[in-house]
């Protein structure tokens, strides 16, 4: 077992923020054009650690996109220029009552050039802004490289799997046994990965999600139940665009999508806002039932409960200046892990390496429930998305009321407790030889009392 204390800051010489001298007013805000023109290696480097060359592609195609509308943009503010030159010789003329019509003529031929010259500018900005935005957030330096989840580095474990005296089953397989769970008519209804779960299974789902949000609550942390359904354009803000053909499910016929974690109607919360320095951090636990399609997920571990289509979560968020969010970063592990720890499940926690990291976080935890196969898989992530996300959003802070804004907010976000995967572990690690599961003594009182799920004669 190896622990890290990662807490060193990225440093970049330039704020990161699209702007594009105006051009984008009303859009996404992304990466600083400033930082890619002035110091691209330091861009591409970084891009380099992810080890995928179409990351670098993009970046080569937006610095095409963006050196036209440069080229461009001074052709259309010399082609005004000129125009305004021509309008007060015009205007001196005709004073003078000296014929003005050669100048007439070359002012229309200057105003339908510009009108071409203005179509074009936003061609290539409308490009340039398209592209940066598949381009991904930059890596914090402790990331470790690696290929995939295979090359994540375990940096701490905390406590021991539990001893058996008989052959252990799965979740799914347990939960089957104490009738809690209906698979074939869920599937017959909905189809593969949806449950109707039954009984004390659902009692156990709100057990967790009212422990979790009583602990966070105590912690000052803000409950929200936030809207299930998000528009296509602050989704664009929270996540990568791919997620809206892998993840999302979308209502038909509207501007609308099924949210795929409590994180991103949070996150979109105070979109194009900009919240006063004196109000930050602002710390959320955000509770939701979420839905995804989890397309691509062939060869992955699929089963039961794992991964289905519809599931609750307990989420914590943060908004804060830039200066807080690695150590807030910390902080929404203590959190999640003093939780596992006090329902008494072993996990490990591993820094998640380039190649598994995801499109929109800077670094990541994941934190890994022990199973019955022996094997670690994923509980909950913790991710710092720095400014990534905010900047998308236009989500800034300010010294104070009327102040100017000074830079863009980071946002974090952090699994507190998914209530499928608790419950697959709680199942598997306290399970017991007549088959009935003992409840974790911090949930009990969620419960009505109850202390074990036993079947029913």
């Amino acid at each position: 077992m190896v622990e890290h204390g990662f807490t060193s800051h990225l440093q970049f010489k330039y704020p990161l923020s699209l702007n594009l001298n105006g051009l984008a007013r009303g859009t996404v805000n992304l990466i600083d054009v400033k930082l890619i023109r002035e110091n691209p290696a330091l861009v591409r480097e970084n891009l380099k650690r992810r080890g995928d060359p179409e990351n670098l592609r993009l970046l080569d195609e937006f610095i095409e996109y963006d050196k036209a509308w440069r080229r461009v943009q001074t052709e259309l503010n010399e082609a005004r220029r000129r125009r305004n030159e021509i309008s007060r010789e015009i205007a001196r003329l005709k004073k003078a009552g000296l014929d003005a019509g050669n100048l007439m003529a070359e002012a229309v031929r200057i105003s339908g050039e510009i009108e071409r010259l203005e179509r074009v500018v936003r061609e290539y900005g409308e490009k340039a802004r398209r592209t940066l935005m598949r381009i991904p957030n930059l890596l914090h330096e402790s990331v470790p490289y690696g290929l995939d989840e295979s090359d994540n580095v375990e940096i701490r474990r905390w406590g021991s799997p539990p001893r058996f005296d008989f052959k252990p089953k799965n979740h799914l397989e347990i939960a089957l046994d104490l009738g809690l769970i209906d698979e074939e008519r869920a599937n017959k209804v909905a189809g593969s990965g949806f449950y109707y779960l039954k009984d004390e299974l659902v009692l156990l789902d709100m057990a967790i999600q009212r422990f979790a949000i009583d602990f966070l609550r105590r912690r000052g942390y803000t409950l929200i139940e936030p809207p299930f359904m998000l528009r296509r354009k602050p989704y664009e803000g929270v996540t990568d665009l791919a997620d809206f053909e892998t993840v999302m499910y979308k209502i038909e016929g509207e501007d609308l999508y099924l949210i795929a974690t409590s994180e991103h109607p949070i996150a979109a919360m105070f979109m194009d806002e900009t919240l006063d320095m004196n109000d930050l951090p602002i710390k959320v636990v955000g509770v939701s039932t979420n839905f995804r399609k989890e397309v691509g997920t062939h060869g992955k571990y699929t089963k039961g409960l794992f991964r289905m289509h519809q599931f609750n979560k307990v989420e914590q968020f943060i908004f804060c200046l830039p200066e807080q969010s690695w150590e807030l970063h910390e902080e929404l592990q203590r959190n999640c892990e003093e939780m596992y720890q006090m329902l008494g499940l072993h996990y490990r926690v591993v820094n998640v390496c380039t190649g598994d990291i995801g499109t929109v976080a800077a670094k990541k935890y994941d934190t890994e429930v022990w199973m019955v196969d022996g094997k670690f898989r994923e509980i909950g992530s913790n991710s710092n998305c720095t400014d990534y996300q905010a900047r998308r959003l236009r989500i800034r802070f300010r010294e104070g009321p009327g102040r100017p804004p000074k830079g863009f907010v980071h946002t974090l976000n952090s699994t507190a407790l998914a209530t499928s995967r608790t419950m697959m572990a709680i199942l598997e690690h306290y399970q017991q030889k007549d088959g009935s599961v003992i409840i974790p003594e911090v949930l009990r009182p969620y419960m009505n009392g109850i202390e074990r799920l036993e079947r029913k004669e």
